[in-house]
């Protein structure tokens, strides 16, 4: 894991060098709210409210970035990552590594840190943009083997409002609590409050297989965030 943090702040900064050379890279940071932050149809802040922010750098077809939130079962997850998005004729790719890091975590087996790779793909349809993405693990959260997620997602924006929603599936080799593979999906609308500020209100579901025992982390219910970008 030490050695996949010090490639992705390689990759940043070789961004930053690179941007020195010619112009300057373009930052972006971000801050805000959320009702519960969820991921993948699980909540990992138990059910409650928690603030999240990060910082984006992207050089032409490179970005790397790092975003944290709270979590009720450590003191904060830190996540890393670094990309590449070329395009192919009307196809954007976008062809990354993302490291999840969790400060002082509290669980009582395996590692909770772990790192995926990550092969997404996207096209326009008239109004709309569709998508898929893959992304894997070789040593899943808590050592629980190898996983894969696959997702199909799509957008489209109307009178400044954008629509959006996924359908995914998330495949463990080995079982979870009981939990070897589940299926999550959402639907919601994200819409711009200023230049700088926009609020998304969600529905995020899951099917019964991702009823892990003892845990109830599986979520059915309306999410609402307020972030702010600048």
């Amino acid at each position: 894991m030490k050695v996949l943090k010090l490639a992705l702040c390689a990759a940043a900064a070789s961004l930053l060098t690179a941007g020195a050379a010619s112009a300057a890279p373009d930052v972006a940071f971000n801050v805000g709210a959320t009702t519960d932050y969820v991921f993948r149809g699980l909540t990992q802040n138990n059910f409650d409210p928690t603030a999240f922010g990060g910082v984006d750098v992207s050089d032409g077809q490179f970005y790397a970035g790092t975003w944290t939130s709270g979590v009720s079962w450590a003191d904060a997850e830190v996540d890393l990552y670094a990309g590449y998005k070329p395009t192919l004729g009307p196809v954007s790719l976008d062809l990354g590594v993302i490291y999840y890091g969790y400060v002082n975590d509290t669980i009582s087996y395996g590692n909770a840190a772990y790192w995926e790779g990550k092969v997404a793909a996207s096209v326009p349809v008239g109004p709309a943009t569709v998508g898929a993405a893959v992304y894997y693990s070789p040593e899943f959260f808590g050592e629980t083997g190898d996983a894969t997620y696959v997702e199909l997602n799509g957008s489209t924006t109307f009178r400044n409002a954008t629509f959006s929603g996924a359908v995914g599936e998330q495949m463990l080799d080995k079982n979870y609590y009981g939990v070897d593979s589940y299926m999550t999906w959402n639907l919601g609308v994200t819409v711009p409050v200023t230049d700088k500020f926009s609020i998304d209100a969600r529905y995020i579901g899951t099917d019964d297989d991702a009823a892990i025992a003892g845990v109830g982390a599986q979520v059915d219910k309306f999410v609402g965030t307020l972030k702010a970008t600048f």
